[in-house]
């Protein structure tokens, strides 16, 4: 499980522009890293907008956004292309970077404890130490928050 002020721990993600994303190597720049749980659902939808639809503020804030699912990368080709996205979706199949971050686990949806996807967002800065978590996300103005905390 990753805590606030430590290091982030690497890992190599496929990306759906065909490369592979590697955290270590964004250095330089901050990285908001938003596990999402499907895409082209209705919340995640949204969330993708939000982000999309804040790009460029997050440019001038020095700041890379890639976005986390276990679904594959033709699903995440399809979702892109069809919502417009401007960031990478990296597809984590066997969810282990999903796991190991804290985004995998049990949750409750509609009163039935199920494992899923934990809607989470996490901030790292320029030298690879963990700003900010952020666990069990509302989508709405969520994007805001984390591009005003990016700025900072």
């Amino acid at each position: 499980m990753i805590e606030e002020a430590k290091r982030a721990p690497s890992f190599s993600l496929p990306a759906d522009d065909g490369t592979t994303f590697t955290l270590s190597r964004q250095k330089g720049g901050k990285v908001v890293v938003y596990f999402y749980p499907k895409d082209s659902t209705p919340g995640c939808t949204t969330e993708a907008q939000d982000f999309r639809d804040l790009q460029k503020e997050f440019e001038k804030a020095n700041t890379v956004v890639v976005g986390i699912s276990p679904d594959s990368i033709d699903s995440h080709c399809r979702f892109r292309d069809k919502q417009q996205l401007n960031f990478l979706l990296l597809s984590d199949p066997e969810r282990e970077v999903l796991t190991a971050w804290g985004a995998f686990g049990e949750k409750t949806m509609y009163g039935k404890t199920v494992m899923g996807v934990i809607r989470s967002t996490v901030l790292i800065d320029e030298k690879g130490k963990v700003v900010r978590i952020w666990r069990k996300v509302r989508v709405k103005g969520h994007a805001q928050e984390v591009l005003d905390e990016a700025k900072r």
